[in-house]
């Protein structure tokens, strides 16, 4: 974009920061003996913005309501409430939840007025408010212009009462004046002038479970149906208190999880505030979030440092303390990733391709991703000539995985080796891998010629296969492809280095016909192909003997003598499929009239080309 410029003696200058520059930069100096690198941090300072803003809300008394108020910045703003100019101070009825957003329980009507959402940080600070407007439900129980509202509900009872919960129902009013009636409970602790509201969640319901109580706690509850009228009237208050809590401690508050190497988190906590007696130990589980398999550890204080973990991998963490009760409430989940290292194993699959007589092409993989260690940024190769001890060095970006090293001389050995790096550092190499570049610059606008010969010798289980190379040999060769089959060599291929000049076929039938293909190739595609058939040996023969390739890459092909006559096939005809393939079917007179084959025999088909001075019959 131009905002980077390199300034004299390896200095980089950066015009117009942006949030999406601040990062860690590298400098790293080699030469043909040593590799150095440093470091340094850039933070980059941006003012607090809103992302979503408080909106008014509306709401009716005993109602639990949200101000959302969502900000960014760097560093990440601090961010505090304000209502009609006081501080708001987080209680049991006013909290801060989801980081920044401002929840109140149990509205009354003093809560009514103006919240100030305030964001800020080193670089500024910003505000917006919103209000918060108390409605009036109307007097219950008087008839309006739309008929009657319900009488109250009876009977309310708690059927179920345990140490955080309650559960109530009850029965319909007596006078309900309608048919689809949905109920509100109220409620309130005792000591407080604020009441929660909770609606069942159909209309008919008449039972609702009132959560997150405290223990050994009075409530009072009370109940009001509603029709399609509005709300009526309210049930007589049922008091009643929530049941004691196992003396078990409650959560450890201020658990702090920071990761200090790339296989280690250091752990903190304060003692829970409702202890209920001596702490004896806590117990701190740990889980893998690739992985979500929960282990844990016992400790006796207060701190401990989980060692062994995996490199760049992100943890969660919770804390529960035990005293002589047993174990007591969890904290709630703490993530937190281990550090990044360098890679701890080589990139994978280093290839490499001669792309003529100064140039070669390297091709790998990264390194598997649980040696990886954090984000490749690079990959350095190292290279050098012969058996020289001096090397040269490129380096790549991070998602790079090949490059043309040239400028490297004719008819010369190189080799090569690759690792990987991370802002931490580069890790291992691959081993060397050595190739050479070509002697002259060789075509490669066309594909190979035909290789000038093939040869086949049949065994029992397996077909030996050599050749040579195409007899012009200026146009480059990357390989040759072999094909065979029973009565036709596509069913299988193989491809082979264009180094290789025999190949051994396994796991043939015996006493079958095969038909072998042989084409050179290069990054333009195959050439003609040069073709022979052979019957394996029958499996009464010996065991395969060693076969010498010497001697069998020198020695004359002895064509398979043709079975006895048969009645000649009737019906021939051909079909072009492709540049180097035809299709031959006919008919066989003394098969029946679907052709199906019941015995072993086989087909030879010959032919010839209609160039004069190469004449071949085959």
């Amino acid at each position: 974009e131009g905002r980077v410029e390199l300034l004299g003696g390896g200095s980089i200058q950066i015009f117009n920061l942006t949030e999406e520059d601040a990062g860690i930069y590298t400098c790293m100096a080699d030469n043909a003996n040593a590799t150095i690198e440093a470091q340094a941090q850039l933070t980059i300072q941006v003012p607090p913005q809103f992302l979503k803003r408080p909106d008014n809300v509306y709401a009716y008394e005993s109602m639990d309501i949200v101000f959302d108020c969502e900000v960014s910045g760097s560093p990440a703003p601090t961010v505090k409430w304000v209502k009609n100019g006081d501080a708001v101070i987080p209680s049991d009825y006013f909290k801060i939840i989801k980081e920044h957003n401002l929840q109140v329980l149990g509205l009354v009507k003093s809560d009514e007025g103006f919240y100030q959402c305030l964001a800020e940080n080193e670089a500024g600070n910003i505000q917006s408010s919103a209000q918060l407007i108390i409605l009036d439900h109307g007097s219950g129980g008087v008839a309006g212009p739309a008929g009657p509202s319900p009488s109250a509900p009876r009977d309310v009872v708690a059927s179920l009462v345990s140490t955080r919960f309650i559960k109530l129902t009850w029965r319909p009013p007596a006078e309900p004046h309608g048919d689809e009636l949905t109920y509100s409970v109220f409620y309130s602790q005792e000591g407080t002038s604020r009441e929660r509201v909770v609606n069942t969640s159909r209309p008919g319901e008449m039972q609702v479970t009132i959560q997150n109580l405290m223990p050994d706690s009075k409530y009072r509850f009370r109940v009001v149906a509603h029709n399609s009228n509005g709300q009526g009237e309210s049930s007589a208050a049922l008091k009643v208190a929530t049941q004691a809590e196992v003396q078990v401690p409650g959560p450890a508050p201020n658990l702090q999880a920071v990761s200090n190497t790339p296989t280690s988190v250091s752990l903190s906590w304060d003692k829970p505030i409702t202890g209920n007696g001596e702490m004896l130990t806590y117990k701190v589980f740990y889980t893998d979030k690739s992985f979500d398999n929960e282990q844990d550890v016992d400790v006796d204080i207060q701190s401990y440092t989980m060692t062994g973990l995996k490199k760049n991998t992100e943890y969660s963490f919770r804390v529960v303390a035990n005293n002589k009760h047993g174990p007591g409430v969890s904290t709630d989940d703490v993530a937190v990733r281990t550090l990044s290292d360098v890679p701890s194993a080589p990139p994978q699959n280093l290839t490499l391709e001669v792309q003529n007589s100064k140039s070669i092409m390297l091709r790998w993989n990264p390194p598997p991703l649980s040696d990886q260690n954090g984000e490749i940024t690079g990959y350095k190769i190292r290279y050098r000539k012969g058996s020289r001890r001096s090397e040269a060095a490129e380096t790549t970006g991070g998602t790079q995985l090949n490059k043309i090293i040239d400028g490297l001389e004719r008819g010369t050995e190189y080799s090569f080796r690759v690792s990987a790096i991370t802002v931490n550092g580069t890790g291992p190499a691959t081993e060397w891998t050595t190739t050479e570049t070509f002697e002259s610059d060789l075509d490669e606008s066309r594909v190979p010629d035909q290789p000038s010969s093939l040869h086949v010798r049949p065994l029992v289980n397996s077909i030996v296969v050599s050749w040579t190379p195409p007899e012009n040999q200026d146009i480059v060769v990357r390989g040759y492809t072999i094909g065979y089959g029973i009565g036709s060599p596509h069913a299988q291929t193989i491809k082979v280095d264009y180094k290789q000049r025999y190949y051994t076929i396994e796991n043939l039938f015996p006493s079958s016909h095969y038909v072998i293909t042989l084409k050179a190739y290069n990054n333009v595609g195959e050439g003609i192909p040069v073709y022979e058939s052979a019957i394996t040996r029958p499996q009464s023969d010996p065991i395969d003997p060693d076969v010498d390739m010497s001697i069998n890459y020198h020695a004359p092909y002895t064509p398979v003598p043709d079975p006895s006559p048969m009645m000649p096939p009737v019906g021939v005809q051909s079909s072009v499929l492709s540049h180097d393939t035809i299709k031959v079917t006919w008919a066989d007179n003394s098969l029946p009239k679907n052709q199906k084959i019941t015995d072993n025999r086989f087909y030879t088909v010959r032919w010839k080309t209609n160039i004069p001075a190469n004449t071949k019959v085959k």
